[in-house]
């Protein structure tokens, strides 16, 4: 059993609709603070940060998507946490798909914001990505945390939050990094995805300089039931640039999602 320990936050009613948020590469559960104050009480929040990144352990090895899947599938065991929605931004968008491979019976549905194509050796952006941060080396330099993390939004963001959010990335090793960006363009789900079919919503941003058009088309393609949802003025990371907009439409889909799986009651017999 995985015994990697997870930092998270909670918030929202304990018997409300289970919500897991899986956060990007370099990222932490900090990436959805600007979402988690638009939330409801009747949803149960739970924003994780996964090993390697934030204040979470970081071992030596260990960063491929299904030991990342493992260590979230350990913690909404812990939690009692499921069967939930899964929202995920990006790397998280993949560790949710692999839950609902792994874990079906956990999950409610599927929230991927900034989801890369199956299988993702096709994605241009990330091959760029691996290639960039191939060679990085500690310590990470805040100038290179902040492009980076400035180059996923297509809008500038309030200063203090990108702070935040390039805080948040200097925490992670380079050796984090470079396995991370690695491991991405090998991760082909696409025939057990189709083989499910979970409920899904993806969102994207219109802006999205990562994840081209025909890369949302061919994970829609995947998922026949998922509607898509375009922020045409954002970029890569949305929900930092529409986070109350991101917020209504994530409690839109899990009540919906939530409704669907309560068990209907049987007719009497007349």
């Amino acid at each position: 059993m995985n015994e990697t320990s997870l930092p998270y936050v909670e918030q929202g009613d304990a018997s409300g609709v289970p919500v897991l948020m899986l956060h990007g590469a370099t990222d932490s559960w900090r990436s959805f603070e600007p979402v988690l104050p638009h939330l409801p009480d009747d949803i149960r929040a739970v924003a994780v940060t996964m090993r390697g990144h934030g204040d979470a352990p970081k071992p030596e090895t260990g960063y491929r998507v299904e030991d990342l899947a493992g260590d979230v599938i350990a913690l909404m065991e812990e939690l009692d946490l499921g069967p939930a929605v899964l929202v995920g931004h990006s790397m998280g968008t993949m560790v949710a798909q692999r839950i609902a491979i792994e874990a079906p019976e956990r999950v409610l549905g599927l929230v991927l914001g900034g989801a890369f194509g199956q299988p993702q050796a096709n994605s241009p952006g990330l091959l760029e990505l691996r290639a960039e941060f191939g060679e990085i080396q500690d310590p990470i330099a805040r100038e290179l945390a902040h492009e980076f993390q400035a180059s996923t939004t297509a809008r500038p963001l309030d200063p203090d939050q990108l702070a935040v959010f390039v805080d948040e990335t200097q925490k992670v090793p380079a050796r984090v990094w470079t396995e991370t960006f690695s491991v991405f363009p090998e991760v082909d789900y696409a025939a057990e995805l189709a083989a499910l079919a979970p409920p899904a919503l993806i969102v994207q941003g219109g802006r999205d300089e990562l994840i081209p058009r025909g890369e949302r088309n061919a994970l829609l393609g995947l998922l026949p039931g998922a509607r898509v949802i375009v922020y045409e003025g954002a970029g890569h990371a949305l929900h930092w640039e529409e986070p109350e907009r991101f917020a209504a439409d994530v409690v839109e889909f899990s009540r919906l999602a939530s409704s669907r799986s309560k068990p209907r009651p049987h007719a009497s017999a007349a």
